[in-house]
């Protein structure tokens, strides 16, 4: 319901009232992906966007309308990279892939501030409810992405029979969000690559041939 408000309220908007708004949207998930949603204030956002006070409070009456748009924003620019990452994912080969590529775009800030849900969620979900239920929605959705690819390799005979797609695809959950965390603290992304690593293993496992659990050839594919 609140996001069907927010896409009425957003028809309503002129193309400059659209723009502001992004920008102040913008401004405000690249301060609190940094720096954490609680210690981002209204006042950083309003400055960082270069809005006055009255454009900001027009569209962002109070931190809470601007943090869910934040997770909203973050979940769908997120989700739309890894749709592009697994849509077609059918082999162990692809799955390392996909780790490669997590793997050196987090390295790319030597994983200091994890994963754009993960972040969130470890602030918001016992403080704001609705958001919590939000970015449940999302991980399941994210989640929902692995496990029809593990459905494919299932189906197409890559791994047996006995292969639990759904309980496969929440332990890559786990390991990537504990990799996440790991890589953050230690500012290092080494342990998510070995969590990854383990939870690929542990797939492998269900292969139905050695060749489909044998390591990738060549180099892995970027994105």
């Amino acid at each position: 319901m609140a996001e069907q408000a927010r896409d009425r309220n957003d028809s309503r908007l002129t193309e400059r009232g659209r723009a502001t708004r992004e920008r102040i949207l913008r401004a405000a998930a690249d301060m609190m992906y940094v720096r954490g949603v609680s210690s981002t204030t209204l006042d950083e956002v309003r400055a960082a966007s270069g809005t006055s006070k009255s454009q900001l409070y027009r569209h962002y009456p109070d931190k809470d309308a601007l943090v869910r748009d934040v997770v909203a924003l973050q979940a769908a620019e997120l989700l739309k990279r890894q749709h592009q990452l697994l849509q077609r994912l059918n082999s162990l080969r692809g799955l390392e892939r996909w780790r490669d590529v997590l793997v050196e775009h987090n390295a790319l800030r030597n994983g200091a501030y994890g994963c754009p849900l993960g972040s969130l969620a470890s602030e918001l979900a016992d403080q704001d409810e609705e958001a919590r239920k939000a970015l449940a929605r999302h991980f399941d959705s994210w989640e929902g992405l692995l496990r029809t690819g593990l459905e494919r390799m299932k189906d197409s005979g890559v791994l047996r029979s006995d292969a639990d797609p759904g309980e496969l695809a929440t332990g890559l959950m786990a390991a990537l969000q504990g990799g996440y965390l790991l890589a953050q603290t230690a500012q290092d992304v080494k342990p998510m690559r070995i969590a990854l690593d383990m939870a690929i293993g542990h797939i492998k496992t269900y292969a139905a041939s050695a060749e489909d659990a044998s390591p990738p050839a060549g180099s892995p594919s970027g994105h």
